[in-house]
């Protein structure tokens, strides 16, 4: 197996580890969680836009990114509460272990409307053994749908993790 290292699977990877740190801050309130991963997101995209070098408009891209990607994360993360981050892993669990490649799998919060789509690919195993799915993941908030893209592995227990490859 070659390893893919394009942009394109960078920044998949990059919204993987977004989406898998969005489901472990529990701890933290709906808007404080979606500032910090809006923060992540902005800083990623702000790096991308910035180009490959280092110089100054590489860092005051990522600022730009880090701030703008804070403040809509903030916006955001006042709707998704806790109930739609465990239907949205509930649904992500689900649907990596039982749905087709190509089909979607949806989830809905009807207490706060908001809701989303797992759309697993084909499987594939590891070096390591391995038995992985990439997927594209939607989440849509107030009618504003965000779309990332991940990868995630079966554990032992039979359970998916979002992994960064």
């Amino acid at each position: 197996m070659t390893v893919n290292n394009s942009p394109r699977r960078k920044a998949m990877i990059t919204a993987s580890l977004v989406i898998a740190f969005s489901m472990t801050l529990a701890s933290c309130t709906k808007q404080e969680s979606g500032t910090l991963l809006g923060a992540i997101g902005g800083a990623v995209a702000g790096s991308a836009i910035g180009g490959k070098g280092g110089g100054a408009g590489k860092v005051i891209a990522v600022a730009a990114g880090t701030l703008g990607g804070a403040y809509i994360g903030s916006e955001i993360g006042k709707s998704l509460d806790r109930a739609d981050r465990q239907a949205m892993q509930e649904r992500a669990q689900y649907s990596l272990e039982n749905t087709p490649s190509g089909k979607a799998t949806t989830w809905h919060n009807p207490d706060s409307g908001n809701s989303g789509t797992i759309t697993p690919q084909p499987a594939y195993s590891t070096k390591a053994d391995k038995y992985c799915r990439e997927y594209q993941q939607t989440v849509t908030v107030a009618g504003k749908t965000e779309t990332a893209y991940g990868t995630a592995c079966r554990q032992k227990d039979g359970t998916w993790k979002i992994i960064n490859q």
